[in-house]
C-alpha cells in the first residue's frame, strides 16, 4: 500500500515509540513535562495521580506482539488480527477498547439501529462489538490501517450484519467532506487521546460529526498532563462527564454532548 507523507510520518513516530529504548526516553521526557506542569499549577496531588504509565500499564501488554487475540463480546468470539511490527500502536488491542466494549455490552447505551462511527479504530474491535450489538457502524482510521481494519471487520461479522458495517478512511480534520455533518447518533473512540498535535483536528472532527443529540463516548487511560488538556479543550465545546472508571485497568470513560444536554440513548 502506498502511503502519503502524513501517514509515513505518523507511522514513523509510532514505530519509534514501539522501541523499548524509545519508550524509555519518551517516558523520561514526559516525566519532565509532567513535573514542569505540576510546578506551574502548584498541584502536587494531581501530579502524583498523573504518574506516567507506558501503554499497557507499566510495560508492554501481554500478547502485544501476538499475531492474533480472541475475545468474547455480545455472545460471540471475536478474533482480532494484530500487526505491531508493521503498524505499531495502531494495530494492537489496548485496555481502553476492552473497557468500552464491556461498557457497551452491559447495556449502558442502546445501540440498536443507531448510526455509530468509531474514530481511530485500529484493529476494529470496538466497531465490531458495536455492530454485534445492533448498531449501523462506520469504522474509520487512517489509510495505513485500513487493510487490517477491513480484514478484522469482515472476518468477525456474520453475513447478515456485513451490510451494517462500513470501513472508511478518516484523517481527522482532513477528510470531513466524506462524512455528512451531524449524521451520527454515537461517536466512539478508545485510546485516541495521546498525540498532542492531533488534538485540534480531533476536536474539529467531533464538532463536524456531532448533532445536538449525538453522544460521544471516549475511553482512555490518563497518562500525561496533555491528556487532561484535551479534556479541557473538549469541555470548551461539549458537556463532558465521566461515566465509568475501571480501577483494574485504570481506564476512564467520558461521555460528551453539545451544550448542556444529557440525553440518554
Amino acid at each position: 500500500m502506498a502511503l502519503n507523507t502524513y501517514d509515513q510520518k505518523f507511522l514513523h513516530k509510532q514505530r519509534l515509540l514501539a522501541s523499548p529504548r524509545a519508550r524509555q526516553s519518551h517516558s523520561e521526557a514526559r516525566r519532565g513535562e509532567a513535573r514542569r506542569g505540576d510546578a506551574r499549577r502548584g498541584d502536587a496531588r494531581r501530579g502524583d495521580a498523573m504518574a506516567l504509565v507506558p501503554y499497557g500499564g507499566g510495560g508492554v501488554l501481554p500478547g502485544l506482539h501476538s499475531p492474533a487475540a480472541t475475545y468474547h463480546f455480545a455472545g460471540c468470539p471475536v478474533r482480532i488480527e494484530q500487526s505491531w511490527a508493521q503498524l505499531g500502536v495502531a494495530a494492537v488491542v489496548w485496555d481502553a477498547a476492552l473497557v468500552l466494549c464491556a461498557y457497551l455490552e452491559a447495556g449502558n447505551v442502546d445501540l440498536r439501529d443507531r448510526a455509530v462511527i468509531e474514530l481511530g479504530a485500529g484493529t476494529g474491535l470496538l466497531g465490531i462489538v458495536a455492530a454485534l450489538l445492533g448498531a449501523r457502524v462506520t469504522v474509520t482510521d487512517r489509510a495505513a490501517a485500513l487493510a487490517l481494519l477491513e480484514s478484522n471487520v469482515r472476518a468477525n461479522l456474520p453475513p447478515e450484519l456485513q451490510p451494517r458495517a462500513a470501513v472508511k478512511e478518516l484523517t481527522w480534520g482532513r477528510d470531513l467532506g466524506s462524512f455528512p455533518p451531524g449524521a451520527f447518533d454515537v461517536v466512539l473512540g478508545s485510546d485516541i487521546v495521546y498525540l498532542e498535535e492531533t488534538f485540534a483536528d480531533l476536536l474539529r472532527t467531533l464538532e463536524h460529526l456531532c448533532a445536538e443529540h449525538t453522544v460521544i463516548l471516549l475511553s482512555c487511560r490518563i497518562r500525561y498532563e496533555r491528556d487532561l488538556d484535551f479534556l479541557r479543550m473538549l469541555r470548551g465545546r461539549f458537556s463532558v462527564h465521566e461515566v465509568h472508571y475501571d480501577p483494574t485497568k485504570d481506564v476512564r470513560i467520558y461521555k460528551a454532548q453539545r451544550g448542556g444536554r444529557k440525553d440518554e440513548i
